[in-house]
């Protein structure tokens, strides 16, 4: 039976919320600035709404959000998030993730935590732990965090030694299912620009390469990316997206969502991605790529 996934990423739901002058009193000043000069013109309104209503019309069976719901980490922010995660579905089919602009400023995160904190939830009950372990029909999700506060100027990521151990862990307590991991940075060394890098890529691929994955799926570039980390049986495919924001028009491609429908087969597994959303001529959400690959047993 197949075990349909939708991926979306980088909401940065929009408007901001009415500002504090003490609220700028720190790094948020930068994104602020960038949000009135930049991002407001790029993340036009209900661009993310009809990504949504399309999203929701293909029946996926769960959904992956992988960061950056916020813009600057205001507490209205997240309670927003908070909102439209549940818009999306109930927790139980709907799992996201922080990135760096929900680790925006110290003590963030903990109000990522907070407003989300019921899609954020392991199946084992106890208090949140990063990599967020649910398992969802033939689909173990191993979702991490690489969210951190960091100086101003800088959008890196890390994920810490406990998260790798606990990730390896996960992965080899459920080589019978299909093991899918949501981080936020692409875990490649030369993904984007040094100053949004993931500082310990090369320790996270060194994981997946003793103990194996089936799909990585990341965001924060805002672009729609295919590309392959190393496995125990051969390469794991990596997919990135564009940001559910971005509007036609723009320096980067206008928004869209992965569709990934899993089988199971003697080998292993087949999978299907189909890539939805907006053309760049501007026409009506649309599906604009698809591709299948396997998925062979380590």
């Amino acid at each position: 039976m197949t075990f349909r996934i939708a991926h979306l990423s980088d909401c940065h739901l929009g408007p901001l919320p009415p500002v504090h002058r003490r609220e700028l009193l720190s790094k948020r000043v930068l994104g602020y600035l960038n949000w009135q000069r930049n991002r407001a013109k790029a993340f036009v309104g209900g661009t993310t709404e009809a990504l949504v209503a399309d999203l929701k019309a293909q029946s996926p069976d769960h959904i992956a959000v992988t960061g950056d719901l916020v813009n600057i980490a205001l507490e209205a922010e997240f309670e927003n998030a908070g909102r439209f995660l549940a818009t999306l579905g109930s927790p139980d089919i709907v799992t996201a993730i922080p990135g760096n602009h929900d680790a925006y400023v110290p003590g963030a995160l903990d109000r990522f935590n907070l407003h989300c904190a019921p899609f954020l939830e392991s199946d084992m009950p106890g208090p949140l732990l990063y990599p967020v372990l649910r398992q969802r029909g033939p689909v173990q999700i191993i979702g991490l965090s690489t969210a951190t506060a960091t100086e101003p100027f800088l959008a890196t990521g890390a994920v810490d030694r406990n998260q790798r151990t606990r990730m390896a862990a996960a992965l080899d307590g459920s080589k019978d299912k299909f093991r899918l991991v949501l981080i936020h940075h692409p875990p490649f060394d030369r993904a984007g620009p040094w100053h949004k890098r993931l500082i310990d890529a090369k320790r996270v691929r060194a994981i997946w390469q003793d103990h194996g994955a089936d799909l990585i799926l990341h965001g924060h570039t805002h672009l729609p990316t295919r590309r392959t980390v190393q496995g125990p049986a051969g390469p794991i495919p990596v997919f990135g997206v564009s940001s559910a924001a971005q509007s036609i028009g723009g320096h980067k491609p206008a928004a869209s969502y992965t569709l990934f429908d899993i089988d199971e087969s003697e080998q292993g597994w087949k999978v299907s991605a189909t890539r939805r959303g907006y053309p760049a001529d501007g026409g009506p959400i649309t599906e604009l790529s698809t591709e299948s690959f396997a998925a062979l047993r380590a």
